[in-house]
């Protein structure tokens, strides 16, 4: 076993998906273990200390729901769901329980191959610690003196707007849900006051989107939340 290949587990009943997970993965060159029941893939877990988890809801002894809130007592490696349950609640309560992204069944390998690689550099930042400094297109956040410029220019970003930027930041490539963000920002007890968070958005964007109603990196899924892409 090489230790310094990309550990993936693959957490899928349906053995068709297995195989054509396992081909992809280890054509990246990455090593990989699958499950298909919920107790196989906490164990498996437990012992191989996976860097990612392709996780499907749907297990034949239980739900893919519990299997993150057990692992996330010990492990904060992403989480990436690929799932055929599409309708929002499913997607928002994966997130909200700490999975990091969530695809619909049925994917295509190239796009589930960068979400993978997105998760994985986001799992990689976190370990090596927090920049001081942040850029993406022409914009430059510097989060020790709390400034953004924009092409050089001096921005003026209120309080509440630089809480949910850098909430947004720090995680490039992770879904989060609206709820989330209200908890993060506004506190808990505006967590369903949503509007707001749809308003400050807007700001941003006006403020750092070369165009605001093409936004190419502050990006809204719908009816789940908002992403962050460099």
């Amino acid at each position: 076993m090489n230790s310094n290949r990309v550990r993936i587990l693959v957490v899928e009943d349906a053995l068709d998906i297995q195989r054509l997970l396992r081909s992809a993965f280890e054509a990246e060159e990455f090593e990989v273990q699958e499950a298909g029941t919920l107790t196989l893939a906490l164990s498996r877990a437990a012992t191989f200390h996976p860097d990612l988890i392709v996780l499907d809801l749907g297990l034949p002894d239980g739900d893919g729901l519990t299997f993150i809130d057990k692992f996330r007592t010990w492990s904060q490696a992403p989480i990436l769901i690929v799932s055929a349950r599409m309708n929002e609640p499913d997607k928002v309560a994966a997130l909200d329980r700490g999975a990091d992204d969530y695809l619909s069944k049925p994917f295509g390998l190239g796009e589930l191959l960068a979400r993978v690689r997105v998760q994985l550099r986001r799992g990689s930042k976190t370990e090596s610690g927090t920049s001081a400094r942040l850029e993406f297109g022409d914009v430059v956040i510097d989060f020790v003196t709390r400034t953004v410029t924009k092409s050089g220019q001096a921005v003026n970003i209120t309080p509440t707007e630089y809480r949910l930027l850098t909430a947004l930041t720090r995680s490039p490539g992770k879904m989060l849900t609206q709820s989330a963000l209200m908890k993060e920002v506004w506190g808990p007890h505006f967590k369903d006051s949503t509007h707001y968070l749809r308003i400050y958005v807007g700001h941003l964007r006006r403020k750092l989107e070369d165009d605001p109603s093409q936004p190419r990196h502050l990006i809204t899924e719908t009816g789940v939340g908002y992403r962050f892409v460099k």
